[in-house]
């Protein structure tokens, strides 16, 4: 006699790695060399869940950029999050750039990273939003450069 079987027919399938849906979020992390400022929002940009900056972190002024005070300020961000539910982010990561500051981001913008990755935030895309002139104001220096 032929039994019939139900199967996974009425169910959706999912993979092994993916635990329902994930609320994400993005961070906005805008480095230089003075100071790391971590922001996060929800997915819009609009609405702030968390925002912390290594200048909260530590007392000297000259530690405010580095690796260790970014960490601990994108740990504080990361546990509000977490609290109000957010299980991923997409990362934005923001230099001074401009048409005098740097282009690159300071010493604090890995760090954050790599800190919220360990907190078990899941990073979905990280993106480079550095403002870039398109031949904007003219640069400071002069008609010959910054002679040293």
């Amino acid at each position: 006699m032929m039994r019939s079987r139900q199967g996974n027919k009425g169910r959706e399938r999912r993979s092994f790695h993916d635990k329902g849906d994930i609320r994400w979020g993005i961070c906005h992390i805008y480095s230089s060399y003075n100071n790391t400022i971590i922001h996060i929002t929800d997915i819009t940009g609009t609405e702030t869940i968390a925002i912390s900056s290594g200048g909260q972190m530590v007392k000297a002024d000259r530690l405010e950029s580095s690796p260790t005070a970014a960490m601990a300020a994108s740990k504080k961000a990361g546990e509000i999050a977490l609290e109000k539910g957010i299980k991923g982010l997409h990362v934005k990561i923001k230099a001074p750039g401009g048409h005098n500051g740097p282009n690159n981001p300071g010493p604090g913008a890995q760090a954050a990273v790599r800190a919220l990755s360990r907190m078990g935030l899941r990073i979905g895309i990280i993106e480079d939003v550095t403002p870039i002139p398109h031949d904007g104001c003219r640069k400071k220096g002069g008609k010959r450069g910054r002679r040293v």
